[in-house]
């Protein structure tokens, strides 16, 4: 597992899905999201990695579709991380 370097980021809440499958990723991502919400954390950090871009892909798809996602974008310097924002209630 890659740790995150970017000071920037590593100050968020992060979920790592290395290892999972496409469904497990999406179940903890939703549960994450949820998580966070209830603690009022509005800017989130998954690592999904690299590898082939299936977890990516996943989990972009998810959050496209999820209306309590605000926007969300690949980390400049590592695109195995994305950055979530979430609206605040």
């Amino acid at each position: 597992m890659k740790k995150i370097d970017d000071p920037f980021i590593s100050i968020y809440p992060s979920v790592d899905l290395h290892g999972l499958d496409r469904i497990s990723a999406r179940i903890k991502t939703e549960e994450f999201i949820n998580d966070n919400l209830k603690l009022k954390n509005y800017i989130v950090v998954v690592i999904h990695g690299i590898g082939t871009g299936s977890l990516k892909q996943e989990i972009h798809e998810y959050l496209k579709h999820n209306k309590r996602v605000l926007n969300y974008k690949l980390d400049n310097q590592n695109n195995g991380v994305t950055i979530v924002k979430l609206k605040e209630n």
